[in-house]
């Protein structure tokens, strides 16, 4: 089996060893002992707090397997050691549609998705359009609502939040 690499940034490697220590370290621990105190109480088939406490760890222990494999396949890029002219992993850039409409999105892995704060995937379409473009080039980017032409305006790579 091919190992994909999941790209990321440091700030968003760090979010996700958080959240997987916080599961490990916090939530499987209470779950647990909800569910022995549940399972003292005798019969489990109508215990409520042990029907609902054996769900919520199943789907923490999901979370941790989803977590340690993203984890591990983590190669982290950071953005501030990017040294080029063009649109690479990690980059932020303005962008102008043909309105002159700015927008700004940073380039980003697709666990660090957050299009409230114009964090894009690289494999996203516009994400994947602006990829290897540099400054007063144009981009097309493809989406279920057609085809829109944007120009390349500034490209930075900076600290992210």
């Amino acid at each position: 089996m091919i190992k994909k690499s999941n790209y990321i940034t440091p700030v968003g490697h760090n979010r996700l060893v958080n959240e997987l220590n916080e599961l490990l370290r916090v939530e499987r621990p209470e779950i647990t002992k909800l569910i022995q105190w549940a399972a003292s109480n005798g019969d489990r088939s109508e215990n409520a707090d042990y029907l609902y406490g054996r769900r919520r760890l199943r789907e923490i222990d999901r979370r941790i397997r989803f977590l340690t494999s993203r984890i591990d396949d983590a190669v982290i890029v950071d953005p501030i050691q990017t040294k080029s002219d063009k649109v690479q992993f990690g980059a932020t850039v303005t962008v102008s549609d043909e309105d002159g409409n700015e927008k700004t999105y940073t380039i980003v892995g697709v666990d660090e998705v957050d299009t409230s704060k114009g964090h894009l995937s690289w494999k996203s379409p516009i994400g994947s359009a602006l990829l290897g473009k540099t400054e007063g080039d144009e981009a097309t980017i493809r989406t279920p609502q057609g085809e829109t032409v944007v120009e390349i305006v500034k490209i930075s790579y900076q600290a992210m939040e």
